[in-house]
């Protein structure tokens, strides 16, 4: 356990989680893209001891840990099973989109699977950045449901004028497209806690 945590749940190095845990979530392994790019996967996170405990976790005003964890069976067992794992950098994800609902100001709805997902999902096979928790896949503002190109581009303005950090996919069926949701990228962020070490002992002796 890593002390320090401004919220009411435990932080944990993924490197000490047992080993069918640690072959899934691949804490602090490199993981290629399709594009080539090669990234470290998270290795500090939020572990969630139930439903409950992500209900009562809110991040910011407007957003509960909840509703970045949403999975279905493209998630394997193990990971749908609590406690559940969480990269501390949601937070980030959480942080941007509080920016777009206090400028829209209406609710913003984050897609089942559209949050957070593991490196053995299904879904992951490109290296997104789902798998550090920052990114989300937004498909509903309000009472519009974001599955026209008008909608979504609409929005994806507000995103970019609000956010000018963020990426933002663009409209489109195609593969590294999105048609029926807005996705909001926040990159391939992780996040070290207070109280955290990201060397080991042995390298750690060798820093001034």
């Amino acid at each position: 356990m890593i002390a320090g945590s401004p919220l009411p749940l435990r932080v944990v190095d993924g490197r000490e989680l047992p080993a069918t845990h640690r072959s899934l979530l691949r804490p602090g392994e490199a993981l290629r893209t399709r594009d080539g790019e090669v990234h470290a996967l998270p290795r500090f996170f939020y572990e969630v001891a139930s439903w409950q405990a992500a209900l009562d976790a809110e991040l910011t005003p407007h957003f509960g840990l909840w509703e970045f964890m949403e999975v279905d069976v493209r998630e394997p067992p193990p990971l749908r099973m609590f406690p559940r794992y969480v990269p501390c950098a949601v937070t980030t994800i959480a942080a941007a989109l509080e920016v777009m609902r206090l400028d829209v100001g209406a609710q913003v709805r984050v897609a089942a699977n559209g949050g957070y997902r593991s490196p053995a999902h299904e879904g992951s096979r490109s290296g997104s950045a789902h798998c550090w928790g920052t990114a989300a896949n937004i498909y509903r503002i309000g009472t519009d449901m974001l599955d026209t190109q008008d909608r979504i581009e609409r929005y994806a303005a507000v995103v970019r004028r609000l956010l000018p950090f963020a990426w933002i996919r663009p409209y489109g069926s195609d593969r590294g497209y999105a048609d029926d949701h807005l996705h909001v990228d926040l990159g391939y962020l992780t996040a070290v806690p207070q109280g955290a070490s990201e060397l080991d002992h042995d390298a750690a002796a060798h820093v001034r």
